[in-house]
């Protein structure tokens, strides 16, 4: 009998009920890329489209990548050690191509620049889930993907995680405001 093979690349894991709406994510985020504090740019974004009910939202690492697949420029690739998704600057042509074919619409783009902004993983090391763990909120936080685990679940629209999240908080009357 064979074993499962252990992926070990890192992952951001996500408890989305756990989520202040502190946005201490997007702010490491944009210290780490930009080195100042710009939300705008941050490839993670909180999204609060019910009050109390926040929502981080990032790249899932997609089993197929059919962002990677669907740029026309070949600006996107998959680094090796960490599955991220990998932005070449120079070749993207902000054509959108890349958030039309992404489920959860993750990718948007560079407000001055204009390229597709796209979760890297911080090279291994995230430092939304780091300053999230450092915060002590629990809702992101480093793992490493698992082949027990069907990551493009994550990958869907704020939208949808929001209804989710705001019927698993509020029941009925949470039903209620989608309806």
């Amino acid at each position: 009998m064979s074993r499962p093979i252990r992926v070990t690349k890192p992952w951001v894991v996500r408890d989305y009920i756990r989520c202040s709406g502190c946005r201490l994510c997007e702010v490491a985020c944009t210290m780490k890329h930009e080195g100042r504090i710009w939300p705008e740019a941050s490839r993670i974004r909180v999204f609060m489209l019910v009050p109390g009910a926040e929502v981080p939202h990032l790249c899932a690492q997609c089993s197929e990548y059919p962002c990677v697949s669907s740029c026309p420029a070949d600006a996107l690739s998959v680094n090796d050690d960490t599955g991220a998704v990998i932005v070449d600057e120079e070749k993207c042509t902000s054509c959108g191509a890349c958030i039309k074919a992404c489920p959860g619409q993750v990718p948007h783009l560079h407000p001055e620049k204009r390229h597709a902004l796209i979760c890297d993983l911080c090279g291994g090391d995230p430092e939304c889930a780091k300053i999230c763990e450092r915060a002590g909120y629990g809702a992101l936080f480093r793992g490493t993907r698992t082949t027990s685990i069907n990551y493009d679940l994550y990958a869907i629209k704020p939208e949808v995680i929001t209804k989710n999240l705001v019927i698993n908080l509020y029941g009925e009357k949470g039903e209620e405001l989608f309806e």
